[in-house]
């Protein structure tokens, strides 16, 4: 299969992901009497999700169809427009911000199951079988979505993510026609890893915003040189993993890099807010623990998911890897419940495990 290269334009559509990630991590730095209240982890992952599905649902239609020509130009020019409408109403007040919302996402999700209509008649057989089958799932989730509009409260934001869950769901069901049209691996790995730089982009800003605090002693400097090891260590396994680690030539559906890249997003947010969160010292001692090892955890679940899939035989994890791992984790969450431990510790904690991950991994 010939190389599939990332073109100007993508990298452009990426940077209006920039500000919906950014929106949709800064709900969790809403914490109220020491904890995120159930809410507001809740209306992140509802802002996240969409924000996702949205840049997926592009993406991979450029990675199995995608010309740089004029139409497919145009198309991803109108999915800029619809993405900035849907941006610009990422709020935690759903109600007043529903129907621009709804018009930007839908907008985009509906330009895609256009395109994916129009795949000409020269493509082969199996090609527009698996175009029509993503179209046809794409417009069965944009209806049951529209569905929303008719009703109010609770039960208007209920339609709208069935739908979505509709949306995200029906491509695995119809894994069998997606495997013949594979994907070209090299172009989603390295489409996803830009997506990746966007969200270790916001640890980068939390760390920032750590060092203009405005107050400096040995904490703050311990606090502020143990997360910027513990990014750079994220980056060096991820980045490492993706260049030399994984077999670019496996050709499949894709639906572990792009399904297994969700919690790997989700968790990289998490670790973004729990860095501002850990040294504004604003959560209780459980929570905090709660919090930033569990987004750890499935950070290290998630990356070693996709990656075992991707990974050349001779170098993915052995069960022994993963159990030692799991048990560096386990020693440093039980020291931290028997003894109160100060937040540059934790982050110390974090920092050893993601270099001796990265080390072990790469």
């Amino acid at each position: 299969m010939m190389e599939k290269k990332v073109t100007w334009l993508e990298l452009f559509y990426d940077l209006l992901f920039v500000a919906a990630v950014s929106k949709a991590g800064h709900v969790l730095l809403h914490a109220e009497h020491g904890v995120i209240s159930f809410e507001y982890l809740m209306k992140f992952v509802l802002i996240f999700i969409p924000v996702w599905w949205a840049w997926v649902g592009q993406t991979l239609f450029i990675n199995r169809y995608g010309q740089d020509i004029f139409i497919h130009r145009v198309f991803l020019i109108l999915q800029l427009l619809s993405v900035l409408v849907m941006t610009a109403s990422l709020s935690v007040d759903f109600d007043q911000y529903y129907l621009p919302f709804f018009a930007g996402y839908i907008g985009s999700r509906a330009l895609t199951a256009i395109q994916y209509f129009m795949i000409h008649n020269s493509k082969s057989e199996h090609q527009q079988k698996a175009a029509r089958y993503l179209g046809v799932c794409f417009i069965i989730g944009i209806l049951i979505s529209t569905g929303s509009l008719f009703f109010d409260s609770w039960l208007r934001y209920a339609i709208l993510y069935v739908g979505i869950a509709v949306d995200i769901i029906l491509p695995l069901i119809g894994r069998k026609n997606l495997v013949k049209v594979p994907i070209h691996t090299h172009h989603l790995l390295e489409r996803f890893a830009l997506f990746t730089l966007i969200l270790l982009g916001e640890s980068v800003v939390s760390i920032i915003a750590v060092l203009q605090m405005d107050h400096w002693d040995v904490r703050s400097v311990l606090f502020a040189a143990f997360t910027s090891i513990f990014v750079i260590a994220i980056w060096w396994q991820y980045f490492d993993n993706v260049e030399k680690k994984v077999s670019k030539e496996i050709q499949t559906a894709g639906q572990a890099i792009i399904y297994g890249h969700l919690f790997i997003y989700i968790s990289m947010s998490m670790i973004a807010a729990s860095i501002q969160l850990l040294y504004l010292d604003e959560l209780n001692y459980g929570f905090m623990l709660a919090f930033v090892f569990g987004s750890v955890l499935l950070y290290f679940l998630s990356t070693s998911l996709v990656f075992h899939r991707y990974r050349h035989a001779h170098l993915r994890l052995r069960p022994r890897h993963l159990v030692f791992m799991l048990g560096i984790m386990a020693a440093f969450i039980v020291v931290d419940l028997i003894y109160r431990v100060p937040n540059y510790a934790i982050v110390g904690e974090n920092m050893v495990f993601f270099l001796v991950y990265a080390k072990l991994t790469t």
